[in-house]
């Protein structure tokens, strides 16, 4: 019993490992993110998008891609001055933003008054 066990086991193993479908094989993603502070809401929260769509772009020339996506991907705040603030404490989490490209994290900042930090998962071929 136990040998029809693991000829059932071994069978599984080398029909994964002959591989997944062709167009998951070609995908190369990345889950990226990017952080930005400000004095206003609408400052901090557009520039983490556009450092969003930058880092991607700087992804896609880093890997040769021919071209990629961006899709939203939620991240964890990322606070910048992690000695003093460690973790982001969800009491100063004032808002969240879902776009096609970006899922993006507004908290209030501990220097400056606003952070965002934007996530988004960049595939590319």
């Amino acid at each position: 019993m136990l040998r029809v066990f693991n000829m059932v086991v071994l069978g599984l193993v080398a029909v994964a490992a002959w591989g997944p479908c062709p167009a998951a094989a070609a995908a190369d993603c990345t889950v990226i993110s990017a952080t930005h502070s400000a004095d206003t809401k609408g400052e901090a929260l557009l520039t983490s998008q556009a450092l969003a769509a930058k880092g991607a772009k700087q992804l896609n020339v880093k890997r040769g891609w021919k071209h990629f996506t961006m899709s939203a991907q939620k991240v964890a705040p990322d606070p910048f001055w992690k000695k003093v603030r460690p973790k982001v404490p969800t009491d100063v989490i004032y808002a969240s933003f879902l776009t096609a490209k970006t899922y993006s994290i507004c908290f209030t900042g501990v220097v400056v008054p606003f952070v965002c930090t934007s996530g988004s998962k960049v595939c590319g071929k």
